[in-house]
């Protein structure tokens, strides 16, 4: 699993959030707190110097209410009013102006000392005239090179509450907005170091939410990989303590669910890696999820490329079976992939996978390999067809002329002979099949067991091959190519006896007259290789690897007329088998035929013997 970046984690996130809640609070209550402060400076600055231009306007009522005699010594009226201004010079306060009369607007006297040429001369200011006409204090604010004023004219009034002048005030309002400005940058310092400190506490403060899912988040990595091992550390019993602990009984769990699955799977995979037969499972839209090693090699496939595959298409079935069908079908399916080279032919039964509810979630299909069975089934009727048609022949012939002699013709003297030697011969044949029969069967059996004995198998076949150039009545050679040195074997000498009877007698029969046949044995690393060949007809290239099959004749009208069986080169491969050796044949059509047989061979026997 991709590895949380630290941008995309909930430890960021959560400080973020945590920060923000804090910033978005104290930013409400800094705007807030601003604005009262703003507007309670302004009122605080407004009612001071109200305070201030009311006691100006009692003392300047008191001035001009006083009586001042034309030769009166003292100072004059301006000059205690320029007395009473020089007061009022001061950070806040731009200019103080007392104008006299309700009519005339007689400037009396300023504060400001670059305007005591305005003392005597008449005011024009409309806010003057306002205050003076309505008898009411009148505000105005207005901006001086960047700096914000405020105007207030205030009526003088004498203890009539006649209005006598008015006292006009420009103060410098700039001040409040300055220290505002103050405070705004304390109060952002403030949010700054307050939120850096909310930072690092919302940093300590997610770790200890965030390092418990961390550990689980491990956990479940580790989990994800089958290790079930670790356990997540409880940190506290609160919800996220109690998470933990879930977490980890949760783990316990599914590790003895994981045990019990990995066995069971591994019980499974041992029985499909063990059985003989195929297996192969599909999901539930025929796609190939599972092959086991015979199912593959059954159908000559691997099982990396045939995964995820249709199993109509593994198994050849396309053209007579659709995945549905093959769910209904509930008889075997017999598979014949079989070639010139190879013969199998498979047996598929099918078993649908379902749920509790019926739903169908895939199919299971077993291959059984039939081909030996089928194969057996074939030679066996192959074999009781043959063994019919041999004593059929003979059996029906004998009929034929036992039932001529019972007509009478065992009366007539020259043909009742004749009768009686037929008969006999095909008796002799039957007994001859009967006989070869029922070695096959002691061969066959597993109670068959070899009487083995050290012989010289020179001599041994010298004596055989004399017995046959003795007897032969036919016109044909023998030619001898042995070792001059003896050869001795483990041999059951009766069996070895009966192989080489059979193989000559196969070469006396096909000889032709004037022919000849050649015995010679060759000696190769651990085997004796002994052959007989002739000079016969030979055996067609096609026929060359049957001939050593039950009842098979290349021609069957001869093999029967030279009264043979067609089971001797079966019965002599059996022995020489028997014997830990092979047999084999080569023949060129029209030029003859060798027989050849191997016998194990140990060299260092003969030394001993010697």
């Amino acid at each position: 699993m991709e590895k949380v970046g630290f941008f995309r984690s909930i430890h960021l996130k959560f400080v973020i959030i945590y920060v923000l809640l804090i910033l978005v609070a104290m930013q409400i209550i800094g705007v807030y707190f601003v604005r009262q402060l703003e507007s309670t400076l302004q009122e605080n600055f407004k009612d001071a110097i109200q305070e201030r231009v009311n006691l100006l306007s009692y003392y300047v009522e008191e001035q001009m209410a006083k009586v001042r005699l034309p030769d009166e010594e003292g100072p004059s009226l301006e000059e205690d009013i320029r007395r009473l201004l020089s007061d009022y010079n001061s950070e806040d306060i731009s200019e103080v102006r007392v104008i006299e009369g309700e009519s005339t607007l007689r400037i009396l006297g300023t504060s400001d000392p670059d305007n005591q040429g305005l003392v005597g001369g008449r005011s024009t200011d409309n806010l003057i005239k306002m205050a003076i006409a309505t008898n009411q204090q009148v505000t105005e604010d207005f901006v001086d090179q960047g700096q914000r004023m405020w105007v207030l004219v205030t009526p003088i009034k004498n203890n009539n509450g006649e209005v006598n002048g008015a006292i006009y005030l420009v103060a410098k309002i700039e001040n409040i907005y300055e220290q505002m400005r103050e405070i705004n940058s304390i109060f952002t310092s403030g949010i700054a170091i307050a939120l850096a400190i909310t930072a690092i506490l919302g940093i300590l403060l997610a770790q200890t939410v965030t390092r418990p899912i961390s550990d689980m988040r491990k956990q479940a990595l580790a989990m994800a990989k089958g290790n079930f091992s670790r356990k997540v550390k409880v940190y506290g019993y609160d919800e996220i303590g109690q998470l933990a602990i879930t977490f980890n009984s949760l783990t316990k769990k599914l590790q003895e669910a994981h045990a019990t699955t990995e066995g069971e799977r591994r019980k499974l995979s041992s029985v499909l890696s063990y059985m003989t037969d195929g297996v192969i499972a599909t999901d539930r839209k025929g796609r190939v999820i599972l092959i086991n090693e015979p199912a593959a090699k059954m159908l000559n496939v691997s099982r990396e490329t045939v995964l995820s595959s249709p199993i109509v298409s593994l198994l050849g079935l396309e053209e007579e079976y659709t995945f549905e069908e093959m769910l209904n079908e509930r008889d075997s399916v017999i598979l014949d992939y079989s070639t010139k080279k190879k013969t199998l032919i498979l047996r598929a039964n099918f078993s649908v996978i379902q749920k509790e509810t019926g739903f169908v979630n895939g199919l299971i299909t077993v291959l059984h390999d039939i081909t030996e069975q089928e194969k057996i089934d074939m030679e066996r009727r192959e074999f009781v067809a043959n063994v019919s048609h041999e004593l059929r022949t003979p059996l029906t012939t004998m009929r034929s002329y036992l039932e001529a002699l019972a007509d009478g013709a065992w009366k007539d003297e020259e043909i009742a002979p004749n009768f009686l030697e037929v008969t006999q011969n095909e008796t002799e044949r039957m007994i001859r099949l009967v006989n070869d029969l029922l070695q096959l069967s002691k061969m066959d059996s597993k109670d068959y067991r070899l009487s083995k004995d050290w012989i010289d198998f020179i001599f041994f076949y010298n004596r055989i091959i004399d017995r046959f150039e003795m007897t032969k009545e036919q016109n044909v050679t023998f030619e001898r190519r042995l070792p001059d040195h003896s050869a001795f074997v483990e041999i059951d000498e009766d069996k070895l006896t009966q192989v080489l009877d059979n193989i000559i007698s196969n070469a006396l029969k096909y000889s032709p007259e004037g022919g000849k046949v050649t015995f010679s044995i060759e000696e190769k690393d651990e085997f004796i290789i002994v052959s007989v060949s002739d000079q016969g007809v030979g055996i067609p290239k096609e026929n060359i690897d049957q001939i050593f099959e039950r009842f098979y004749r290349v021609d069957k009208a001869r093999t029967r007329k030279l009264g043979g069986t067609g089971l001797g080169l079966a019965i002599a491969k059996e022995m020489v088998e028997a014997h830990g050796g092979k047999i084999w044949a080569a023949s060129k059509e029209g030029k003859g035929t060798t027989i050849s047989f191997s016998l194990p061979y140990v060299r260092s026997e003969e030394d001993d013997w010697e």
